[in-house]
């Protein structure tokens, strides 16, 4: 498995990493559609939301507690901050690694 993400967590490959802990690492995205665009990735490799099973609902619930911190430390808590899963080709994810994008620091239109 030749994981872009996975080589990230492993030090293989370089990213202006923002936050780590022993389950979930975040950093910059490559192309970022908003002034901050993060993605918070688990360490564990899940390809996506559909292969999640029983015993991760807690990490999940981790990379969401992490984008509030996240959130707070930059000053976005309050003026607002959207999160996005992108599940499969046609979502648009990119990356078969399970992430969840933050982005701020900029007027988001309405879905």
């Amino acid at each position: 498995m030749d994981c872009i993400f996975c080589n990230i967590i492993n030090k293989k490959l370089p990213a202006d990493i923002i936050y780590a802990d022993k389950e979930i690492i975040v950093f910059k995205d490559i192309k970022p559609v908003a002034p901050l665009h993060l993605l918070i990735v688990p360490k564990k490799h899940i390809i996506s939301i559909n292969q999640l099973e029983v015993e991760d609902k807690e990490l999940i619930g981790q990379l969401f507690f992490i984008a509030k911190k996240i959130a707070k430390e930059q000053n976005i808590f309050k003026t607002g901050y959207r999160l996005i899963f992108n599940i499969g080709p046609d979502a648009g994810q990119m990356v078969d690694h399970l992430h969840l994008h933050l982005l701020g620091k900029k007027k988001l239109s309405s879905m």
